[in-house]
């Protein structure tokens, strides 16, 4: 493993905000994890359909060997409010060489969804990008039919790039158009005044 990741991600690393916590995912989250994938409207957007059982565990295993790789930090979401396990969000193809990284697979349980714990999920992890692994670019990538997560993205202050056509294989066997958003370093201290003032 990278020795600059392991300098970021210990095996205790945790990033907070006032209503929530971000912590490693570990193999114990599964049994949580079971009673959030349930409704299958969640993954109309995701390439996995999570709702499978088998599949999420397919899909966490996966995850863990890219952290593994160094790759990727998959964090557990709680909400602190009520001290539940409400999701999952990680950082992914993370590249130190070239000071990037991308904030993705997550998802919350239908019942967490509009309370703001993405937006401050978001927030804690777009900080610690930029203002402690120093970062010069985070992107986000997501279907372009998902208008919600689009909407979420720009409330973050996340810019639009561009489409990618038929980028991914869904599993619904429909090809998917990704569109990806980004935030840059010298725009980010304009972007946390803008769109995330109640946190500063």
């Amino acid at each position: 493993m990278n020795t600059e990741y392991q300098k970021f991600f210990p095996d205790h690393f945790t990033l907070e905000t006032p209503r929530v916590l971000l912590r490693l995912m570990t193999p114990a989250d599964y049994e949580a994890f079971l009673p959030l994938i349930k409704d299958k409207d969640i993954w109309r957007y995701f390439p996995q359909d999570l709702s499978n059982e088998k599949e999420l565990s397919t899909w966490m295993q996966k995850l863990f060997s890219e952290r593994e790789a160094g790759v990727r930090m998959p964090f557990t979401v709680i909400d602190k409010h009520s001290n539940e396990i409400v999701g999952c969000t990680s950082y992914l193809n993370i590249s130190f060489y070239d000071k990037r990284l991308e904030i993705g697979s997550t998802w919350l349980g239908t019942s967490f969804m509009g309370t703001g714990i993405n937006r401050q999920a978001k927030f804690a992890l777009l900080s610690f990008a930029f203002d402690v692994m120093k970062m010069e670019r985070v992107e986000v990538k997501t279907d372009n039919l998902n208008e919600r997560a689009k909407a979420a993205l720009l409330k973050v202050g996340m810019k639009p790039e561009g489409i990618l056509r038929s980028h991914m294989l869904m599993h619904d066997n429909r090809r998917r158009d990704s569109i990806y958003f980004s935030i840059i370093r010298n725009e980010w201290e304009e972007r946390k005044m803008s769109f995330f003032p109640e946190m500063l």
